[in-house]
């Protein structure tokens, strides 16, 4: 450094006086190797949170040195998030993460995937193999689809958390989770309209926004058909009741031990049946206009973010989808309104499904892209939705996600990220086991890579 911030070659070098100097020798401009210390002037001056920003290996904040001008010091944290290059990371899927308090290794997330091997609605102990299987250290798992009280139920033996069993029943899967070091979020969630009599207490209609049925649906593992009983609108005095299961069921999930909560708001369950205008058609102050369909949605993201914290709840959102009759005249309005709607909430992430998911488990062809929604919205943005490996790293890479979440692929390759760092051959799944009760058939039983001793 002849001059002040302008480095230059030199043939001289610190390592000499290193060695001869007994105590703790602070380096200004070399390696670590050359000091026990590194001292940062102008990069600290402009990336006030410099030593997170090397934990995750982001990009800095530009130095603006001309005078008169201030220089740039924004946080990290509520930025958009850094582009990274593949030179940086040679796998960008395998780049360390930090999404608020919670450390992550890798950027390969379990996404919600149903099973319904939950007798009574109650996990069983299958699942804790199952969830541990798939778990890393620092890697982050969320749940299968998690009933928020007895009406929310859709389909067989998927798990609740509105009583004190079911909250009891996953806390051996949480602490298995945990003991390997993995994060782990359970989904809530309430399927509406997207049920039918024989699921729901008493035999009574599945309460929705509107009181149109849904036309028999075939299901996402391509075999079988589900048929829907006609719903019953919602009262407008209802709707409290309703949001404050979506509370009590995040405090159960805090009770037994889940890092977090994501909020179900996709696919077609209740809260998208209020949010498209496709589905929506009530005429009170939760129906009509944009910002009256997103009202219940952003309600139970109050409730829940007052109950638990925003730094412990996510959210995942299909604007663009179909699924389950749930579409929507304009898609991107209602993304970028829900993006920006969460930052006034400050909670953790957004959890999107790609526009080319328009069916479960189909790609198409799609003018749209999560990008915009992406730009809009201050937190850790999650993308899904028919991902591989090499087009999972593009996405990280390029900055378009900072997370991607595996469905399928985790379903039949429990040491996904293992594969994907070795570019391994992934395991085949088998559509025909996605739904049937069995606790090891097409659950457990999925080989892992062998790897040499």
């Amino acid at each position: 450094m002849v001059k002040l911030g302008e480095k230059q070659q030199c043939p001289h070098s610190l390592l000499p006086m290193r060695k001869d100097f007994n105590g703790t020798f602070i380096n200004g401009n070399k390696a670590m190797s050359h000091g026990d210390l590194i001292a940062y002037a102008w990069l600290f001056l402009a990336n006030i949170d410099l030593p997170t920003r090397f934990e995750v290996n982001a990009h800095f904040s530009l130095v603006n040195g001309v005078p008169g001008k201030a220089f740039c010091t924004r946080r990290l944290e509520g930025e958009t998030p850094i582009k990274m290059t593949s030179e940086e990371h040679p796998i960008p899927l395998l780049a360390p993460y930090r999404m608020g308090k919670f450390h992550l290794s890798h950027r390969i997330v379990l996404a919600p995937l149903t099973r319904q091997r939950s007798f009574n609605n109650v996990p069983q102990p299958h699942a804790i193999l199952y969830y541990s299987q798939r778990t890393t250290k620092g890697g982050l798992l969320i749940t299968e689809a998690t009933g928020v009280s007895e009406t929310a139920q859709g389909y067989p033996h998927t798990p609740g958390i509105w009583t004190k069993e079911q909250v009891e029943a996953w806390k051996p899967v949480v602490d298995a989770v945990h003991a390997k070091g993995g994060i782990f979020f359970c989904q809530i969630w309430h399927a509406g309209r997207v049920s039918n009599q024989d699921f729901q207490p008493h035999g009574q209609a599945p309460i929705s926004s509107t009181e149109r049925p849904l036309t028999p649906q075939l299901r996402s593992n391509g075999l079988d058909m589900a048929y829907f009983s006609a719903p019953r609108m919602l009262r407008t005095d209802e709707i409290p009741s309703i949001v404050n299961d979506f509370r009590l069921a995040a405090r159960n999930a805090m009770e037994a031990g889940f890092d977090g909560v994501e909020i179900h708001g996709a696919h077609g369950y209740l809260i998208e049946q209020f949010m498209k205008d496709q589905v929506n058609d009530r005429v009170d102050h939760y129906g009509g206009s944009l910002e009256n369909r997103c009202r219940f949605a952003l309600e139970i993201v109050e409730a829940v973010t007052n109950e638990i914290g925003a730094d412990k709840v996510g959210i995942r959102l299909s604007p663009f989808a179909g699924y389950a009759e749930a579409a929507d005249s304009n898609p991107k309005s209602l993304a970028l309104y829900m993006a920006k709607s969460l930052n006034e909430y400050g909670i953790l992430y957004c959890h999107m499904v790609e526009p080319r998911m328009v069916k479960p488990g189909e790609k198409q062809e799609c003018p749209h892209s999560l990008l915009p929604i992406r730009k809009a919205f201050n937190g850790t943005f999650i993308a899904a939705g028919g991902y591989g490996r090499e087009d999972g790293n593009k996405a990280v890479a390029e900055g378009c996600a900072d997370l991607i979440a595996y469905g399928r692929l985790f379903l039949a390759n429990p040491d996904l990220p293992t594969r994907f760092e070795v570019d391994a051959p992934l395991n085949k799944y088998n559509r025909e086991t996605f739904y049937i009760p069995d606790p090891v058939v097409g659950y457990t039983d999925y080989p892992f890579l062998e790897r040499d001793p």
